[in-house]
């Protein structure tokens, strides 16, 4: 049927764009200012999208209705005077792995810091044998239902990487593993080789000697076998230093990958001034970025992806959002899931990034969504809502948008429904 389309959104209080001029990024004072439109007194808003789940149309709901009457919708939703949000884009998880590290959170609240849990074998280390040891079969399973419960929590799009496998077969059915996964289509999916997550127990040598064996052997043959979109290196003191991390990251720009690592997380080192010189397409955790790094990150725009949730189990200074935002960096925001911080819900996140960052409302929500888009490249797809865009979209109960943030613990009451590529999936 010519007029088939697949949604129709309805009686929506207000439908939050983020950006409405096609924005690929918001920086500075822009971050503060979140387009948002509003239905007069009487009126309601609506939104309605092709066959293929792409905007097609926003506007006054009355004039929507007439317009598509003799249209017929695959699905049509009464938003019920609610607040209609793009789905959150979350800018670094690490969803595959198997072991969680319960245990160790009580060291952590007894004192220990995570550089001393590494050197006993625990953490990254602990996670791995117990990776190595699960089926594939049982890491998909616990895969999907990891990415169900992020979308249930609003997120329709995020960064995933591997690095619990660290020697090459293992991170090679890893990256196998994700790419299965992906073909289910639960969430959108940017997929990162992380093999330089740790230097992995047995191997006889110096961590830039297990560079050396990954910039000139792994990423090549992995490049041949497998398809992912961006490379990681934790860098940092006593992990990957400098060096070590530019061997790899200048091989991964050599195949044409993103790069989109770790930085600056526990140690200033001054990875993220590598990175910039480099290329790279985002840095995460930043706690003890440099004022240079800041400014390099802002000159290259280069996004800065900040992760409330560690410095919040860690207990570590947070990153110093407020100097970022007015020096112009293009700020985002991740969940970081992993087995140490174990959160994959954004709008927790979000509220973490006001009370800890200093964010406002409107600066948490666009790095959230159209910042941690373009993090991962993807935000000239979705990220906003915006003609021709993808409607990853989130309903919540509430007219005003805000609650997802304010009302702290409650998203599972607030979101309604979650909306993938036009189809309602919650």
């Amino acid at each position: 049927m010519a007029n088939l389309k697949r949604l129709l959104v309805y009686n929506c209080a207000e439908i939050v764009q983020v950006t409405d001029r096609g924005q690929l990024y918001l920086a500075g004072r822009d971050m503060s200012r979140v387009a948002i439109r509003r239905a007069a007194r009487g009126h309601s808003l609506a939104l309605a999208t092709d066959e293929r789940g792409i905007i097609l149309e926003i506007g006054d709901g009355a004039e929507m209705q007439k317009k598509y009457s003799l249209s017929e919708f695959e699905s049509t939703l009464d938003a019920k005077q609610g607040s209609l949000m793009p789905g959150f884009v979350d800018g670094h998880t690490h969803p595959i792995w198997s072991g969680d590290r319960v245990h160790e959170f009580a060291l952590k609240l007894a004192g220990a810091s995570y550089m001393e849990i590494h050197a006993q074998k625990g953490g990254i280390h602990y996670t791995v044998d117990c990776t190595h040891e699960e089926s594939d079969e049982k890491l998909a399973e616990s895969l999907v239902e990891r990415l169900t419960l992020m979308r249930k929590s609003g997120t329709t799009a995020a960064e995933c990487k591997t690095g619990y496998g660290l020697w090459f077969k293992d991170e090679l059915r890893q990256l196998q593993i994700l790419n299965s996964v992906k073909q289910q289509d639960i969430i959108e999916m940017s997929l990162t080789y992380l093999g330089a997550h740790a230097v992995p127990r047995g191997f006889v040598g110096t961590p830039d000697e297990y560079a050396t064996k990954i910039s000139d052997e792994d990423l090549p043959k992995l490049k041949e076998l497998v398809d992912f979109d961006n490379v990681d290196v934790f860098c940092e003191k006593g992990v990957f230093e400098i060096d070590a991390t530019k061997r790899i990251l200048a091989k991964a720009k050599e195949l044409d990958y993103e790069l989109n690592f770790h930085a600056e997380e526990l140690s200033c080192i001054h990875g993220v001034e590598l990175g910039c010189a480099l290329g790279a397409r985002a840095m995460s955790h930043l706690e003890r970025i440099s004022d240079e790094g800041i400014a390099a990150m802002a000159a290259t725009k280069a996004a800065a992806v900040v992760l409330p949730t560690t410095a919040h189990i860690l207990r570590l200074k947070p990153p110093p959002v407020r100097e970022m935002i007015q020096q112009g960096v293009i700020v985002a925001l991740g969940s970081d899931f992993n087995p140490n911080a174990f959160c994959y819900a954004m709008p927790t996140v979000m509220h973490l990034a006001c009370v800890q960052c200093h964010m406002s409302l409107d600066e948490s929500l666009a790095a959230a969504t159209i910042n941690a888009a373009y993090s991962i490249g993807k935000s000239h797809r979705y990220g906003s809502i915006e003609e021709g865009k993808e409607a990853n979209l989130i309903l919540i109960k509430e007219p005003k948008w805000e609650h997802i943030i304010y009302q702290l613990g409650c998203h599972k009451d607030l979101i309604r429904s979650v909306i993938y590529k036009g189809k309602l999936v919650l």
